[in-house]
């Protein structure tokens, strides 16, 4: 047997002593915590013991507000205790916040040993939460108190760990222990992985049942792949679309499955359809620079895809910071005088950062320093410790319920095509994440006339004078919609705003076929995001549409659909 059959096997002997089972299952899950912190989650910690060692020593000052706050604990706690001893455990001292799930199982309230446990965390929570919250520090260093407070709070939840959680000791009881057996599993499965499971990924085949629309790469350089989708109708119209996602996930997410493949809808609707399919930097290409994604990337997949259609012009689609990078492309290309691709449409993508949203907790002077230097180090910024990190600002959702469904219960999540792209991450080479988060991020210089350099051009969105489509969400946490609203009074084109529900991913994945959610059209621009949006237009449904509706005014005359992909230049290298 391998070593890891040898170790389930041995593991299973200790169902004859379940507090031993328990024990260890905890030894189990402080690896899993190992784990996190390797992936940058070790953070949490240091940054919470740093932020509050501050807060102890200005609390000097104004020694009221701790008493105050303690004293205030310190009674809740009696009256905690009060009730325990009484058995007046229908008085509740402290509630969970609406919304938040951990503690639904009916023996949280009615186990007086687990309310207590349960209330007695709550108050500790908001005892945290009140003193961060009243810090007065500066908005930068009040955001970061405040998320490090809550990822601290979050960690230590009796959700999380098996002895105190009366649902994981009860599932155990009722399985015989085999819950428990099956949580080590895939401990050790996920630990093998170095991330967290968050969907059965045994029930996703690339190109099988995900990513499936049918195309062919048809060109590739050190940068990126080039696939060309088939049509599917006998005539497409003679401009082509050139779709760029990010470059911090897997292209698919646009060809997720056929019922929500936003690559299909284009194709269907008469689109010629062209993707990006950047390359996952390794070690070696560390030295890949923004200008690398600008030249050799974009504007080389610009001339390709004019080449294998005989069109002049192109229309672009970019999401995040791929709509970023296309931003920056195109006002190199203004500053050339090169007016071949025709319209921009951009998901979700922040031009302006002076708002970068929750990631904001990330950025500042001195973490973004210590990341520069572990990323020049080892020439890359890891995609898991990205996602890590991405995933901090939802903890409680995308980290410990799945620690506690995962390895406390022994539980394999559900398939959800979403989540399965979201922890097939990517790298980014260390040159071009310090330029972007050192331009973008902490000095805005993207937004600012000639302050940035971009493949020798002085840069100047104010020259990009093409129609645009900006398509926000309403609950987007990465890129603020008031934020990328800005683009717009950048950009001096013919300007269209369009905001989504929900959020950054899943308020783009709605697809026209089930014709979910709503969104607002019709807002006024120029005069500021609060303004566009009491004066714009809600609409039931998907927005896929309306887009549709505007590129089909900028997408030529219809002409007989190819036969083939590429030409006799580029030929299909691969499906």
């Amino acid at each position: 047997m391998t070593k890891k059959g040898e170790s389930m096997e041995n593991n299973s002997n200790l169902l004859s002593d379940p507090q031993e089972l328990i024990d260890y299952l905890n030894t189990e899950t402080k690896k899993v915590l190992d784990m996190f912190a390797q992936a940058g989650c070790d953070d949490i910690f240091t940054n919470f013991a740093q932020s509050w060692t501050e807060l102890a020593s200005r609390s000097f000052e104004d020694p009221t507000v701790w008493i105050r706050a303690f004293t205030d604990y310190q009674q809740n706690q009696m009256n905690l205790w009060t009730n325990l001893l009484t058995g007046k455990t229908a008085e509740t001292v402290a509630e969970p916040a609406r919304g938040d799930r951990r503690f639904q199982a009916e023996e949280w309230s009615q186990n007086p040993v687990f309310d207590y446990i349960k209330q007695s965390y709550l108050l500790s929570s908001k005892l945290l939460q009140e003193m961060a919250a009243n810090a007065k520090l500066s908005d930068q260093e009040q955001k970061k108190l405040e998320f490090y407070t809550q990822q601290y709070i979050d960690a230590l939840s009796p959700t999380n760990f098996a002895v105190t959680n009366p649902e994981v000791l009860q599932q155990a009881l009722e399985t015989k222990g085999q819950s428990l057996v099956d949580g080590l599993k895939n401990l050790l499965t996920d630990a093998e992985k170095g991330r967290i499971s968050m969907t059965d990924e045994s029930a996703f085949v690339l190109g099988e049942n995900i990513a499936t629309s049918k195309g062919s790469v048809v060109f590739e350089n050190e940068m990126f792949q080039l696939i060309q989708y088939t049509p599917s109708t006998e005539e497409t119209f003679s401009r082509p679309t050139l779709i760029v996602p990010p470059c911090i996930n897997k292209f698919y997410i646009l060809d997720l499955q056929e019922h929500n493949s936003y690559v299909k809808y284009c194709v269907d609707q008469g689109q010629t359809t062209f993707l990006v399919s950047w390359l996952n930097p390794t070690i070696e290409q560390g030295n890949i620079s923004w200008d690398d994604y600008v030249e050799k990337g974009i504007l080389e997949a610009n001339r390709v895809v004019k080449e294998i259609t005989g069109s002049d012009k192109l229309n672009a689609v970019a999401w995040c910071v791929g709509g970023t990078l296309l931003a920056s492309t195109l006002a190199v290309m203004a500053a050339r005088k090169d007016t071949s691709i025709a319209s921009a449409t951009f998901f979700t993508t922040l031009l302006d950062f002076k708002d970068p949203g929750d990631l904001c907790v990330f950025i500042d002077e001195q973490q973004v320093k210590k990341l520069e230097n572990k990323v020049t180090n080892q020439g890359y910024l890891s995609g898991r410790e990205l996602a890590t990190s991405f995933n901090m600002l939802r903890s409680n959702d995308l980290i410990w319920s799945y620690v506690v469904n995962n390895y406390l219960k022994g539980q394999t999540p559900p398939p959800f095509d979403i989540l399965y792209w979201n922890s097939d991450s990517t790298n980014l080479p260390a040159e071009m994440y310090t330029f972007y988060i050192n331009n973008m991020y902490l000095e805005n210089g993207l937004r600012e006339k000639d302050q940035v350099t971009i493949c020798g051009e002085k840069i100047d969105l104010g020259k990009i004078k093409i129609p645009c489509y900006f398509l926000s969400t309403i609950e987007d946490h990465i890129a603020p919609w008031k934020g990328t609203f800005e683009g717009t009074e950048l950009l001096k084109g013919k300007n269209e705003f369009v905001l989504g529900a929900s959020g950054h991913v899943a308020g783009v994945i709605n697809p026209a076929s089930k014709n979910r959610r709503n969104y607002w059209i019709n807002g006024e621009l120029g005069q500021g995001a609060d303004h566009w949006l009491e004066s714009s237009e809600r609409q039931e449904g998907s927005w896929w549409p309306h887009w549709a509706e505007w590129l089909k005014r900028r997408a030529g005359k219809k002409v007989p659909a190819p036969e083939t992909a590429g030409n006799d230049t580029y030929k299909e290298i691969e499906p």
